[in-house]
């Protein structure tokens, strides 16, 4: 807690994203700040103490990061970004698929539309967004309907000089050009929706100026009921135009944004990883500069080991400054994905605009924590080589892989792996297994088909030019588990040949970590030092990671199904299917006595499901 409230006097006076994290590094809580020194601060004094949650948060943030933004409307959308893709504890989640509001002009359709809408689809309309207020919007929406007589109705009118319409009040009245009756000019229509569009995509003041006249007539005339009405017009357009990077509804592709910053003897390299036009997240990684390496070499060296083992690469790479051998480097990554990659080094822009947000971010953490990176490195190094000397290894282990099981009454059983490299999460190599050869709850057998999977990929891409993190294999193995878990293991790396270090993680009877396993050897840990710490947060990270997607692949396995289409059959009963076959194909093969005996099933439900899949032959 003394190191936090060090690093509190050192945090920026600016609008930006703050991270709370607990000792295992897991994302807590996302917020947003006007000032992130002043609201960060306040968990650590009275507000901290304001209500049970509140509190028990605060006891348990052991870490926390931040990203510095342009405005409040930036911070607004980045922590509703981060808040969906990470789901922490201690937010609000929303259950559903709303989102903040975006302005959509549908340019696909003759005599466009403006309208309000919350989700973005691939039909060649425009979107703006989105956007916080969704008052701002309703008011802006409003405004342009007052000023611009656009119709509203959603008739299809392609063909409307043959087939002219009856118009709507909103003609009689004014509030529409009446496009319907067939006597509208395209090119008069458009003028006013480029007018809309003009406004929306940039920095054209117009109409503004426009309501911004008005207004004053309005004033002078002591018409101050109107006046007012404008004055907020004004301000709820003014809102919409507020410069914003970190969401872009146009910008369907992703990309990933590099800066650097330099240090005496060290760079820290900030990533932004842009997906589906929007920041998703960042890592940060500290590099050794001895030797004062330009900013080309450094770009250069850090492409080749970030993506080499990556399980992703965007069709784009925006970077500060143009790495050595561009050309070659591009041609690999279109190799590794499969399609083009462009390596951009923008000039001007939005694009230049992100990667000046990235370097500041990068700049602002070396300059106030770049200590803390060090500190952190040089304990996470003393950790592993106190690791190696307990186990008796000739090197220190830089690369480790750790792996758990995780199923419910053998339903569903998945396997992760996840990956520290120096002692510190590489998430971009975590890999998820749906078992797919075993039935029921066999951990021993479910772990051999991971292994086997993991490594038999990583052998054959050995033998080709094709590469990624399945081809970049472990100083160490941590199995979740004692002798069996290691052996059935071991088992399948011999039968490949493998001759990689492998340990298990033993745990007592309250489901802690007491000691190793190592060539049937098990060696006891101080649970106070560097090593337990160790070895304790990979476990963690291990066990969360399976324990996640094992819930998210059951909440589909029970709500997207073929037993969906089944009268009768709601969540509940699906849920005692599953639990009671262990598969949907085994169901289908049931008879009806089998089927009534699962809990909460009767006749009339079991009769349901075996005249869907019989076809009505009841068969008994």
């Amino acid at each position: 807690m003394l190191d936090l409230r060090e690093r509190l006097d050192k945090l920026p006076d600016k609008p930006g994203v703050y991270i709370m994290k607990n000792e295992l590094d897991e994302i807590m809580y996302v917020g947003k700040a006007k000032s992130l020194r002043k609201r960060v601060r306040q968990y650590f004094g009275s507000y901290g103490k304001s209500s049970k949650k509140v509190a028990s948060m605060v006891s348990k943030i052991h870490d926390f990061e931040y990203i510095i933004v342009e405005n409040e409307v930036e911070s607004l959308v980045l922590e509703s970004n981060l808040i969906k893709d990470n789901l922490p504890k201690y937010n609000i989640l929303l259950r559903d698929d709303k989102q903040y509001p975006y302005i959509k002009v549908k340019v696909n359709e003759r005599f466009p539309r403006v309208m309000k809408t919350r989700r973005v689809a691939k039909d060649g309309a425009k979107y703006f967004g989105p956007y916080p207020d969704v008052f701002a919007v309703n008011g802006s929406i409003e405004t342009f309907e007052r000023i611009y007589p656009l119709r509203t109705c959603n008739l299809n009118l392609e063909n409307v000089e043959e087939k002219p319409f009856r118009p709507c009040l909103n003609y009689y009245i004014g509030k529409c050009l009446g496009p319907c009756t067939g006597e509208v000019k395209d090119e008069d229509y458009n003028l006013m929706v480029d007018e809309v569009l003009n406004f929306l995509s940039s920095s054209n003041s117009k109409l503004v100026d426009k309501l911004h006249e008005k207004m004053m007539d309005y004033s002078r005339n002591l018409d101050y009921e109107n006046a007012a009405d404008i004055r907020d017009r004004i301000k709820n357009l003014e809102y919409l135009k507020e410069r914003q990077l970190i969401s872009d509804p146009e910008a369907n592709d992703d990309k990933d944004i590099i800066a650097l910053a330099k240090g005496i003897d060290e760079v820290l390299i900030q990533i932004f990883f842009f997906r589906n036009g929007k920041i998703i997240g960042r890592e940060h990684y500290m590099i050794r500069d001895y030797y004062n390496d330009s900013y080309e070499e450094i770009f250069s060296s850090f492409i080749k080991q970030f993506y080499i083992g990556a399980s992703y690469i965007p069709k784009e790479i925006i970077i500060e400054e143009k790495p050595l051998d561009i050309k070659l480097l591009e041609d690999w990554l279109t190799e590794k994905r499969g399609n083009k990659v462009n390596i951009v080094v923008p000039i001007k822009g939005n694009k230049k605009e992100l990667v000046k947000m990235v370097k500041r971010n990068a700049l602002d953490m070396i300059e106030k924590y770049g200590d803390k990176f060090k500190k952190r490195a040089e304990t996470n190094k003393k950790a592993l080589e106190d690791i190696r000397d307990l186990l008796g290894l000739n090197e220190t282990p830089r690369r480790i892989e750790a792996y758990d099981i995780s199923n419910i009454s053998g339903v569903e059983s998945v396997g992760s792996m996840v990956v520290f490299e120096d002692g510190d999460s590489k998430k971009s190599d975590y890999r998820k297994f749906r078992i797919k050869s075993v039935v029921g709850p066999d951990d021993y057998s479910s772990l051999k088909e991971v292994i086997e999977r993991r490594f038999t990929r990583g052998v054959e891409e050995k033998k080709t030019s094709k590469s990624s993190s399945f081809s970049n294999f472990p100083d160490l193995i941590m199995m979740d588990g004692g002798k069996g878990q290691v052996n059935a293991a071991k088992e399948i790396l011999d039968k490949l040949n493998l001759n990689l270090e492998i340990c298990g993680l033993v745990k007592d009877d309250f489901h802690k970590t007491r000691g190793i396993i190592y060539n049937n050897e098990e060696f006891k840990i101080d649970l106070n030092s560097r090593a337990y710490k160790m070895i304790y947060k990979i476990q963690e990270e291990a066990h969360r990671f399976a324990i996640n997607y094992h819930r998210n692949l059951r909440t589909k396995t029970m709500f997207k199904s073929e037993l969906d289409d089944i009268k009768l059959i709601g969540p509940k009963r699906k849920e005692n299917l599953l639990k009671h076959f262990k598969s949907i194909d085994k169901i289908k093969n049931a008879s009806l006595e089998e089927l009534m005996e699962v809990e909460s099933m009767n006749e009339a439900s079991a009769n349901s499901i075996y005249q869907h899949f019989r076809g009505g032959n009841n068969g008994r």
